[in-house]
């Protein structure tokens, strides 16, 4: 399984790559707007920031705009910053038109927004590259987000689609293990919940046994 960190932080990005476990990022104009890069002409350039430091991973970004034709531009505008770029579109009527026209044009998309196996069967047949299922979203309304994964995973298989599962709106390591168990292809998280894979309290007890004893033998 690929990871993906959720985010427009530069420095968490470079922290990811520098670790060696970072496969591509997603971020949104949200996320952006959080690092403060506002304007037009500032955004693509940190498009093409985070595209430097990722390398050969992908980088999903998205449009703003929800009718057709605006979604049309602004995805070629966006996928001429890098050849790394995925265009995220929103699964809407118009987004499904626009992955199927992106799609024929060779501009690799992700569908974003996806919250049933309906929408899941669409964005494939419309040729999307990466399908997002929002899991978390759907833990907060008292569904369980990764029984959703698990059933498109079945259903790509069976029918043997070639989108990948990006799971996303993934909260805790938790989140990241379970998407793994249930068939996700990649994974999007903030990088601390990556990082949170790491902590097991056996781990911390062990490592301090050894140094102690390390220390004991060595005076």
């Amino acid at each position: 399984m690929k990871f993906f960190i959720d985010t427009a932080n530069l420095a968490q990005i470079k922290e990811a790559k520098d670790l060696g476990i970072l496969d591509g990022v997603t971020t949104n104009p949200s996320l952006m707007a959080k690092e403060g890069i506002v304007g037009t002409e500032n955004v693509m350039a940190h498009y093409k920031a985070i595209c430097e430091i990722v390398g050969k991973g992908d980088v999903s970004a998205e449009v703003i705009s929800t009718d057709f034709d605006g979604m049309i531009a602004e995805g070629k505008v966006l996928a001429a910053i890098n050849p790394n770029i995925v265009v995220k579109v929103p699964m809407i009527k118009d987004g499904i038109k626009a992955i199927s026209w992106f799609t024929a044009k060779g501009i690799r998309t992700n569908c974003t927004l996806v919250f049933s196996a309906g929408q899941a069967i669409l964005a494939a047949k419309a040729g999307a590259t990466y399908l997002s299922p929002f899991v978390g979203r759907l833990d907060d309304i008292s569904w369980d987000g990764m029984d959703l994964i698990a059933q498109i995973a079945h259903i790509y298989q069976t029918q043997n689609y070639k989108t990948e599962i990006l799971a996303a709106s993934v909260r805790n390591p938790l989140h990241i293990v379970k998407s793994a168990e249930c068939g996700a292809h990649v994974v999007t998280c903030p990088l601390d919940a990556i990082l949170g894979l790491l902590n097991h309290p056996l781990t911390d007890i062990g490592l301090a046994k050894f140094l102690a004893d390390h220390k004991k033998a060595n005076g």
